[in-house]
């Protein structure tokens, strides 16, 4: 499936590295207003209905631009797909990662280049020093234009050699921290990138990006593909073993792990199944409870892994950076109780005494293939990774250690020192948490401190338009709303004009400077869910009639597409495109009328969890309440503001929730999007309907 982000609620260490559409939507209810019968009690109602009602062409659209001749054509009604996606106004896109202060140790650019999939998240080739000091600015900016240079094929980057050349010493142990613990170590039953951060530094993929954005062989030396496009043949590398978390050699690994990956992920179906449906031949058969002989991956030996596809993909080889398509050892997965079928999967792994594959609880619940081993696993403490020394590409791996540290974010400040002091290598700088000025006030900010990179990771708020959860299981983070106010909440946000005053009302400078600082404010802003230079046209392509010059970016289509609607949203990274208090007003007023009509009394309530012990999250959750209750008026709209007073509560309400029912929120924003491959789809198929996407449930539904 995705990659699924969590917005960062530590602000620390950041490593450097033909449409038959209608136009826009303007559908507000499910039932007219002459029509409406106000219900007496508050119950959830069907998610179909609601989305129907506000995302009624969505699908259609995405299909459509599927069937498109041309990739251009393609890419042309998938940001049609968008503007109206975003027109809708169920969501609201927030900023990306990057665009903040932060003083580092680490050279940029060692880790993988690449803008989806997991790769990013491998560290091995980490490049940083083990001095006191800090990089300057200077040395990062030279560092920066040496890669540049590389990245246009102007020499090469050697950031190694750089330091060393300068007298700096390397360190060889990578510390950071984690905010919310993984759950799993199985990496092929988890979305979350919580869980995958940790795992996919333990095991390789077929294929892997270098630190210039390049295709590289890892389990796979080379491949083939068919003159049509359907079959691709992968020859897996040679005398490449498991190895247990002390080290201990456990079997050798073969194409049929890859398989055995392939089927679990399958039958486990943690939201990963759904990247492969109607790509890989036969998987979608597979899991309506057909065959696992008809699904299109095969080890035609030990050596040889034979992928089919439904239809020609472009975007294939991008995919096999995401952990769905990553092996597991299944000789050591039988051993755990592991078993094969969807309905045999079920019932054997509700059985914790029967079936002990990757466990978190048990670091030897799994074994690896990959540089490095899960060494210890203390929840709330630590999570420790050391080097696997008979790792088949050692010469790549640079470190011996990766230490992950809990933070929930409770005290920035000793998280500052700690950097400084050198137990961490790197730390972002925060306005709210008070380490911008205190690295003006120590000399940190002006020698050391620089604005790191953006990426194409995209956070978002979503409104909840079926709310089904008003308190957790715990009892805590509860709403105070009476049962006519949810009644009403639920009626307004099924008011498109409604939900439109609510976003053009959320000033996201301001939300946004309490952890960059006003002169950052808009750096890492995003205003489209795709990032907007994803991609971009290879040749001039007419669509409708209009005709689409070659290198246009993605973000440039979708803006002509919201502004064909009349929309004044405006799309490119870097501003408030959002942000429109007049407009903001006029919706509320031409929404009014409705919600009146239905029996809604004013002020309408917005519940918003927050989470207590982090500042940067209190201030953020208040400038959002500002915002909201200045432009439209608290007489109109309330912002409630619910208290989480631990990590695990705060996630629980959203990051973590379940479906869309368990949401406990009206508006949340504390979930990302990290694409798994090069086509923008990998962004809009999370918005599909009946439970094909994962990120309605961030609205409420499926």
């Amino acid at each position: 499936m995705k990659k699924v982000l969590a917005i960062l609620l530590v602000l620390a260490m950041v490593v450097a590295f033909a449409s038959c559409a209608k136009g826009p939507n303007s559908g507000n209810d499910v039932t007219p207003a002459e029509e409406f019968v106000r219900p007496t009690k508050y119950e959830r109602a069907d998610d179909g209905a609601i989305y129907e009602a506000v995302l009624s062409e969505y699908a259609t659209m995405i299909e459509n631009a599927k069937k498109a001749e041309s990739i251009d054509e393609k890419f042309v009604l998938f940001a049609k797909a968008e503007a109206y996606l975003l027109d809708s106004a169920v969501m609201i896109p927030t900023t990306t990662q990057g665009g903040a202060y932060q003083i580092s140790r680490i050279a940029p650019h060692t880790v993988p280049y690449v803008q989806w999939g997991n790769d990013d998240d491998r560290v091995k080739g980490l490049v940083i020093s083990a001095e006191d000091s800090f990089l300057t600015k200077e040395e990062i900016a030279e560092l920066r234009e040496q890669w540049s240079k590389a990245l246009a094929g102007e020499g090469t980057y050697d950031p190694a050699k750089y330091l060393t050349d300068k007298g700096y010493k390397l360190n060889k142990t990578y510390t950071t921290y984690f905010s919310t613990a993984p759950v799993t170590f199985d990496w092929l039953n988890t979305s979350s990138q919580s869980d995958t951060e940790i795992t996919v530094n333990t095991v390789d993929g077929l294929v892997e990006y270098d630190n210039l954005g390049n295709m590289q062989p890892a389990l796979a030396t080379s491949w083939d593909i068919s003159d049509d496009g359907l079959t691709y043949t992968f020859h897996i590398r040679e005398g490449v073993k498991w190895y247990t978390s002390e080290g201990t050699e456990y079997a050798e690994l073969t194409a049929g792990d890859f398989v055995a990956g392939f089927h679990h992920m399958l039958d486990a179906a943690a939201g990963l199944e759904w990247l492969v449906e109607g790509v890989v031949k036969g998987v979608s058969e597979y899991l309506d409870g057909g065959s696992w002989d008809g699904v299109g991956y095969v080890a035609t030996d030990d050596h040889t892994l034979t992928v089919t596809l439904e239809a020609p993909t472009s975007y294939f080889l991008t995919m096999l950076t995401y952990s769905c398509f990553l092996p597991i050892c299944d000789k050591f997965y039988q051993s755990r109780g592991g078993v094969y079928g969807i309905d045999e999967y079920k019932e054997k792994s509700a059985d914790t005494n029967a079936y002990t594959f990757g466990l978190n609880t048990d670091v030897s619940s799994q074994v690896y293939c990959g540089p490095f081993l899960i060494r210890t696993f203390t929840p709330d403490a630590e999570i420790v990774l050391v080097k696997n020394e008979n790792y088949y590409n050692i010469d790549k791996v640079n470190l011996d250690t990766i230490r992950w540290v809990h933070d929930s974010g409770e005290d920035p400040v000793a998280f500052y020192n700690d950097a400084v002091k050198g137990t961490y290598p790197a730390t972002a700088l925060s306005q709210t948490a008070g380490t911008i000025d205190l690295a003006k006030e120590d000399g940190n900010f002006d020698k050391y401190a620089y604005v790191t990179d953006t990426t194409s990771t995209t956070y978002f708020g979503g409104l909840n338009l079926n709310r089904g959860t008003y308190e957790l299981e715990n009892g805590n983070c509860a709403s105070a709303q009476t049962d006519t106010q949810k009644i009403d909440t639920h009626i307004a946000l099924m008011n498109k004009d409604f939900r439109t005053a609510l976003q053009f009302a959320f000033d996201k400078g301001t939300y946004n400077a309490v952890s960059r600082g006003e002169d950052l404010k808009y750096t890492n802003l995003r205003n489209m869910y795709t990032s907007p230079e994803f991609v971009k046209l290879s040749a001039d392509v007419t669509v409708d009639g209009k005709t689409y010059a070659a290198n246009t970016q993605y973000g440039e289509l979708v803006q002509s597409f919201l502004d064909d609607m009349g929309s004044p949203i405006k799309v490119a990274d870097g501003q408030d495109g959002w942000f429109h208090p007049e407009e903001a007003k006029a919706a509320f007023e031409k929404a009014k009328p409705d919600l009146e009509a239905k029996g809604v009394t004013f002020p309408i309530q917005i519940d918003v969890v927050y989470y207590s012990a982090a500042p940067v999250n209190v201030a953020q959750s208040q400038a959002y309440k500002k915002s909201i209750e200045d432009t439209l008026g608290a007489e109109n709209v309330t912002v409630n503001l619910i208290e989480a007073t631990i990590d695990e509560d705060f996630y629980a309400c959203g990051y973590r929730a379940a479906d869309g029912k368990a949401g406990n929120f009206d508006m949340f924003y504390g979930s990302g999007w990290g694409p798994d491959f090069g086509d923008p789809c990998t962004y809009l198929d999370t918005f599909l309907g009946y439970g094909a996407g994962y990120m309605t449930k961030v609205i409420g539904l499926f």
